[in-house]
């Protein structure tokens, strides 16, 4: 597997406070880290990678990752897999993923080698081959983690893995909820997207589904039937007369509470932070704008 090319530019500058402190926490299925959420933010690093550049399916990495100075900020940080919707790339949804960093989240997004923007060969049925080139990603980044080389050595904590994705990108992260799947998969997020074949097996996780209710691209109904066959804790915050996906972008009403809600819901889920669990209804909290909802494991 190749490394590819190398960019840490720094996007944003927020170091107030920031560095995890030790502790020990209980997330959703057990103990998931023994530091606590950054109480601040960080600066932001990105770095590009391919994954087998020369195999029938190169995979593109973009990874957003908290930063100090030059480098990887110090301390390890849960991992977020985000993926992206059809004709769609990574750097579009840096409104997010970038936010994400900031909260003390190492996201690695892939560009898919069939639905990416600018695909030679784009098909959408390739969207079901899409969850194992999400586990290739994670069992790469457990490589760059064990390297005496790499600038992520050693920060990467694999043990508290999420699965996000927008559209298309929503299906992939269902997808990888399937039978056998490794208990390292803590949490879901899968935004205007439902489920897969096979999906929502092996070891309950929570899931957070975030839909649009005028959604045209996919029916929030599709969505909300996802939602009913997660074993798992489950929540399902709709965005009132919101279409496909406008409220991901910073600026736009829908933002905000999208935001706080997906960041919250990875802290209690990855760190452990149960302050952040229970911050969720007020998050989503927009009576004109959204409804939340939650639910036990099944």
């Amino acid at each position: 597997m190749g490394a590819g090319r190398l960019m840490a530019v720094l996007v944003t500058a927020l170091l107030a406070g920031c560095a995890p402190a030790t502790a020990v926490a209980g997330g959703a299925t057990g103990p998931v880290s023994v530091r606590r959420a950054p109480e601040g933010s960080y600066a932001v690093g990105v770095r590009t990678l391919t994954l087998d550049p020369r195999s029938a399916r190169p995979l593109p990495v973009t990874i957003w990752y908290p930063a100090s100075t030059d480098q990887v900020a110090v301390g390890r940080f849960p991992v977020v897999i985000y993926s992206h919707g059809l004709g769609s790339r990574p750097e579009l949804h840096a409104g997010l993923t970038t936010r994400w960093a900031a909260a003390g989240f190492v996201v690695a997004a892939p560009a898919y080698p069939h639905t990416r923007q600018g695909a030679a060969h784009f098909t959408r049925a390739d969207v079901r081959h899409q969850p194992a080139d999400a586990w290739r990603l994670i069992r790469y980044l457990a490589g760059l983690d064990r390297s005496r080389v790499d600038p992520l050595a050693g920060h990467l904590d694999l043990t508290s893995v999420a699965a996000a994705g927008h559209s298309a990108g929503g299906f992939t992260t269902s997808g990888m909820f399937s039978e056998g799947h490794p208990a390292r998969l803590r949490a879901g997020i899968v935004i205007a997207g439902g489920g897969l074949p096979g999906s929502f097996a092996g070891p309950a996780a929570p899931v957070l589904f975030v839909h649009g209710t005028a959604d045209p691209v996919v029916p929030v109904t599709v969505g909300r039937a996802a939602y009913a066959r997660t074993p798992g804790p489950a929540a399902f915050l709709s965005l009132l007369d919101q279409d496909h996906g406008a409220y991901l972008t910073p600026g736009h009403p829908g933002f905000a509470p999208v935001l706080a809600t997906t960041t919250d819901f990875l802290r209690w889920t990855l760190y452990g932070d149960r302050a952040a669990e229970a911050r969720l209804p007020a998050d989503a909290h927009s009576p004109a704008l959204t409804r939340y909802e939650s639910r036990p494991a099944h």
